[in-house]
């Protein structure tokens, strides 16, 4: 294993960005940047060895400061959407910043995507790893509690990336953080993500409104073109979106599906036929989000255009708008426990 850097940008305040890239010894490799603590690449092999970066992402810093749709990003403090951008905590009620509609998504205004997040290398045996730190200020937008933050990328020789998750508060606080990498296993800019199969072990999902907002219902995806409980090729769901208000209301998937069993567990399986690789996602949280990237409109790495279903988002996470609903599990931290999550994408090829 080794771990290499380089400069990767200035910050608009004039700091120096790194990108630091583990590489195991199939020469697989995943870069991040302590810009938003990003994911920015994964390289990865086909079923013939043939690397492929296989994680939607931008080629300059500029692109990750200034343009949407989060690819890649560490989002937080709170992951996904708090409708009316409100929540009551401890009888007090906090606002928040409406940044999707009437409601607060993603952090906010600026959040943990846009912040700068102190690096550190951590060489192993078999693993490496790169430990991203941030300390997010008592009511940074809206949110109360001053927040250690810290998120690990390890990389090991089976291919398996870890994200791990960690944060404590001085007051209790709510906390869902998440990455919000796109995955197309034909390679980033190489079609869309309609080809590929996806299981996800989940045998409901979160009822929402017309703003993606819970209505604090759980819906069972049998019958359903929601049902990915069995290898689904994601263009069968789009086709047939009419026929399910959950996706035509959206152009595609954007739910999350609330998982099976306790601990770690495997969550989603995403495979792509024609280059044999697959994903394996595994978690500790009790959600994960599928988004097939219908909004997407915008030019990535080597100027590729990445359109509508380029990429396929499974962000680990507790479900939206988890403070405003108690029968959901709690995102509350309270000050001075620790929260702690971890998520794992498992590579290979087949």
């Amino acid at each position: 294993m080794s771990i290499t850097t380089k400069p990767f940008g200035i910050d608009q305040i004039g700091r120096p960005m790194t990108l630091y890239t583990m590489t195991n010894k199939l020469g697989a490799s995943v870069s991040v940047l302590d810009f938003g603590a990003h994911l920015v690449s994964i390289l990865v092999p086909d079923r013939e060895g043939k690397l492929a970066d296989v994680c939607i992402g931008f080629d300059t810093l500029e692109e990750y400061d200034r343009k949407g749709g989060y690819p890649g990003a560490t989002v937080g403090r709170y992951g996904n959407r708090i409708g009316g951008a409100r929540f009551t905590l401890n009888g007090q009620e906090y606002t928040l910043f409406k940044n999707d509609g009437n409601n607060n998504l993603h952090g906010g205004r600026e959040g943990f995507d846009k912040k700068w997040w102190r690096g550190q290398t951590l060489e192993g045996e078999g693993e490496d790893a790169v430990l991203f730190t941030y300390v997010a200020h008592d009511g940074e937008e809206g949110f109360p509690g001053k927040l250690h933050a810290q998120v690990t990328y390890a990389w090991d020789d089976q291919c398996r990336l870890s994200i791990r998750y960690l944060a404590q508060s001085d007051k209790d606080t709510v906390v869902n953080m998440t990455n919000h990498a796109y995955f197309n296993l034909a390679g980033a800019g190489n079609g869309t993500v309609l080809d590929h199969t996806l299981q996800i072990n989940g045998d409901f999902v979160t009822d929402v409104d017309s703003e993606l907002i819970p209505t604090g219902k759980l819906l069972p995806v049998d019958g359903t073109l929601l049902d990915l409980r069995a290898p689904r090729r994601i263009g069968e769901g789009i086709e047939g979106m009419d026929a399910c208000p959950l996706l035509k209301g959206v152009n595609g998937y954007d739910i999350n599906y609330v998982l099976r069993g306790e601990g770690m567990k495997e969550a989603a399986v995403l495979r792509h036929e024609a280059s044999g690789r697959e994903m394996h996602v595994y978690t500790t949280e009790p959600g994960i989000q599928f988004y097939s990237a219908q909004g997407m409109d915008t030019t990535g790495k080597g100027g590729a255009h990445y359109g509508p279903y380029a990429g396929a988002a499974l962000e680990t996470q507790h479900y939206p708008d988890s403070p405003n609903h108690p029968e959901f599990p709690t995102t509350t931290l309270k000050a001075g426990d620790t929260y702690q999550t971890t998520t794992v994408y498992a590579f290979s090829a087949r």
